[in-house]
């Protein structure tokens, strides 16, 4: 069956389709076979990726590993039985119908608390929550005090992986492997990063999730979506020379690859 990684919070801009789309991609490249969900229905950031990737890779007569996307399907309403909720069932249908084709099923869920969010929290075998690194992100996670040292208590955010947890552990199934991702980090010591670091270092032994780096701010997220490309895809259409920049961020995807430790996954690619 295949393993499920979702990517979620409850606030947009913290970059989860940057992060959805360079996981999904990277797999595929590792010769993976990955089928991908965008939850987002309204943004539909990661569908709009995957297909500005399949339209140039045509244009340019490419064939560059690509993931799988698949679209929710519609349920009508004469389909539900007494009790069932449409959102449940279109979530369940598209994930079954990937399961045995598939060795992983990426889900990038909305910057929002909905239903189909809540449900693909507790599908998760790995959840990823993407963070940048300021304290008006963590609160995300948990309320702190006025000085950013000590934790008052966790967020609405946090209580929904813990029923998760709760959901997944009643019917037998393996735990999650919470994954918090520290996006947009400064490259220098500043204060307010060291008082993230100690907060986060102290809140994930008291809720259960792994910190892991995350990406650095960089243009070349957003220049390369318009074509649907990724950090890994550079060399493969021309690109001989990359920038300093460029090369620490493929640093960076290599390390988050390694620091999610996925099933049958080489921590070297």
């Amino acid at each position: 069956m295949a393993h499920i990684i979702v990517v979620g919070n409850e606030k947009g801009g913290a970059g989860k389709s940057t992060v959805s789309m360079h996981v999904a991609t990277a797999l595929a490249r590792m010769g993976h076979r990955i089928g991908t969900l965008d939850l987002d229905l309204r943004q539909q950031t990661l569908g709009r990726y995957i297909a500005n990737r399949r339209e140039f890779l045509t244009k340019e007569r490419l064939d560059l590993p690509t993931p799988d996307y698949a679209e929710l399907p519609a349920i009508a309403p004469g389909d539900l039985q007494p009790g069932q909720n449409a959102d449940d069932q279109a979530l369940g249908r598209a994930v079954e119908a990937m399961h045995e084709a598939c060795d992983f099923i990426l889900i990038d869920c909305p910057g929002s608390h909905t239903r189909l969010s809540q449900l693909a929290h507790a599908m998760s075998d790995t959840l990823i929550t993407p963070l940048n690194d300021s304290f008006i992100d963590f609160d995300l996670l948990a309320h702190v005090d006025g000085e950013g040292e000590e934790i008052i208590g966790p967020s609405v955010y946090s209580e929904m992986v813990w029923s998760a947890r709760q959901m997944r552990s009643e019917a037998g199934m393996n735990p999650i492997d919470w994954v918090v991702v520290r996006n947009r980090l400064g490259t220098t010591a500043m204060i307010n990063k060291e008082k993230m670091q100690r907060a986060i270092d102290k809140l994930a032994k008291r809720i259960g999730f792994r910190p892991a780096p995350g990406f650095s701010e960089r243009v070349v997220f957003r220049e390369l979506f318009p074509r649907g490309l990724t950090l890994l895809d550079l060399r493969d259409i021309g690109v001989t020379s990359l920038s300093m920049s460029n090369l620490a961020a493929r640093q960076e995807l290599r390390e988050l690859i390694k620091a999610l430790n996925l099933p049958g996954v080489s921590p070297d690619f």
